[in-house]
């Protein structure tokens, strides 16, 4: 019996993820992934990543995927892609990488920010034009910064694209965009999803010839163009879907499709992210006014620093995951007064480009792995509280949080995420809420272009489905002691915030 298939990919930082999913029922029938790292050795603040990367990786999982579910080439119907934010991709005329892709964890691009900044009239004119600030990380200054650095790489730039966009562009040879993951260029209007012509011009007189077109979310960006479909062993009829940005697919994949939702994403980075009908713009430009992958906004905050600090004191006492959660376990809430300003690789919200990590309160009783251990998961999920409250300062408030990514599947990190958030944490039956989101996103192209009238919230009330027996309340007393080291966090980050400049300038 034939099956209906989709395929979700999520192509993140550290690795492409495969899902193979049913589309009468949801289900994932298979999965496959691929690791890989950053380029190495580069300047301080400089983080980079080969396209081709991706595109092996996609390809690899995709046939790997397919092997294991046994899946006959007429059975799949559809592929979405979720892909890392902000990174820039310059391909040529010919569409060929100009040079590696700059990430959304390059801080190199700091001054060029400031520029276009500056350009626009400042950081309120930024907002009024873009309804962002114009952050590192964002892709606005990383092309400004190929202007000043390289300027014959520039001279070539025929197309810029997102990560996502090039590996659409692998699978159908078309090159769009769609407002989701545009909105994290910070040359988009987010208010009337359109590129704002007075940020274009900051950088280059010619830069709106080498934007691609937009698109709606729920449309198609094409089918499998022949050589990508003899390369999967699929038909060419296959329906590539606009795809989005790994936290617009987030929320697709974690049932965040209406407003009311919060979603909390724990990996590298961590993500914090509301649905909402209208835009939602921060005047202090901290939290993000994206647009979502669904036709609507998607209000968010991102942090830089989550997983990469808690793996950071795992490798230096040589432990694995399982016992890295068992060293959290001893320590008491507060860590016995131990606390880490997590800002390792400098930070996005609060904006902290040259930050870095500073553990507070240590001596004698504080420093031990297992206070360490505590203070580190505690620290980042502090800093993502940092931004969940400015979101309810603007209107978007929550008694649940769906978490999602590695620090979700620990059972004492959901603890402290429901006591620092004040609310109820939740998980998802389908943990890799980015690739199952791209899948459920094209499902419903599919199913639009086949002619059914559909919306997205029918597809994710029947699929997305709450893994209840995770469900954590938080404790009081544990809420009124973090409050206490909220306050403790924000206070010490503002006093160093002066001198994590001099300290990058000293560094050799």
């Amino acid at each position: 019996m034939m099956r209906t298939l989709i395929l979700g990919i999520d192509s993140g930082t550290q690795s492409t993820k495969t899902l193979v999913v049913n589309a009468r029922n949801g289900r994932v029938l298979a999965s496959a992934a691929q690791g890989y790292d950053l380029i190495p050795s580069l300047p301080p603040g400089a983080k980079e990543q080969h396209p081709h990367t991706w595109r092996d990786a996609m390809l690899k999982t995709i046939r790997q995927a397919l092997r294991t579910a046994g899946a006959r080439p007429g059975e799949v119907k559809a592929i979405g892609i979720s892909g890392q934010q902000h990174g820039f991709v310059p391909l040529d005329s010919e569409g060929r990488v100009i040079r590696p892709a700059k990430l959304w964890c390059d801080t190199s691009t700091a001054p060029e920010c400031e520029e276009i900044t500056a350009r626009l009239g400042g950081l309120k004119a930024a907002i009024r034009i873009l309804g962002n600030a114009v952050l590192p990380g964002f892709t606005a200054g990383k092309i400004l910064w190929l202007k000043k650095h390289e300027p014959e790489n520039f001279r070539r730039l025929a197309a810029v694209l997102l990560p996502h966009d090039y590996l659409n562009f692998v699978l159908t040879g078309r090159a769009v965009m769609e407002p989701g993951d545009a909105s994290g260029t910070a040359l988009l209007d987010v208010r009337r999803r359109r590129w704002a012509p007075a940020a274009l011009q900051s950088i280059d007189d010619d830069l709106a010839s080498k934007l691609p077109p937009l698109i709606s979310s729920d449309e198609p960006v094409g089918r499998l163009q022949a050589s990508a479909a003899t390369q999967l062993g699929l038909a060419a009829d296959v329906i590539v879907s606009a795809g989005g940005g790994d936290n617009m697919m987030g929320a697709i994949g974690t049932g965040n499709t209406r407003p009311g939702v919060i979603t909390a994403s724990f990996g590298t980075s961590g993500t914090i992210y509301a649905c909402s009908s209208t835009p939602v713009v921060d005047p202090r430009g901290e939290i993000a006014a994206f647009c979502d992958s669904t036709n609507r906004w998607l209000p968010l905050l991102c942090t830089m620093n989550v997983t990469v600090a808690t793996e950071m004191v795992r490798h230096c006492f040589g432990w694995d995951v399982a016992r890295l959660d068992a060293m959290v376990a001893q320590s008491p809430p507060g860590a016995q007064g131990m606390l880490l300003l997590p800002y390792l690789e400098g930070e996005r919200t609060p904006n902290v480009p040259a930050g870095t990590g500073v553990f507070f309160g240590v001596n004698t009783r504080t420093c031990q792995p297992a206070h360490l251990a505590r203070a580190a998961m505690e620290g980042v999920t502090l800093g993502m509280n940092y931004g969940l409250r400015r979101l309810a300062e603007l209107g978007v408030r929550c008694t649940q949080i769906r978490a999602t990514g590695g620090g979700a599947r620990s059972r004492v990190w959901r603890r402290i995420m429901a006591d620092v958030f004040n609310a109820e944490v939740v998980t998802l039956k389908v943990g890799e809420g980015a690739a199952y989101g791209a899948a459920l996103q094209a499902l419903w192209c599919w199913r639009r272009q086949a002619g059914e009238a559909v919306s997205i919230e029918e597809i994710t009330d029947r699929f997305v489905q709450l893994n209840r027996s995770e469900s954590t309340e938080p404790i009081p007393s544990n809420v009124q002691r973090y409050q206490a080291l909220q306050s403790l966090q924000d206070e010490i980050s503002l006093a160093l915030r002066p001198l994590f400049l001099r300290h990058r300038q000293m560094a050799p």
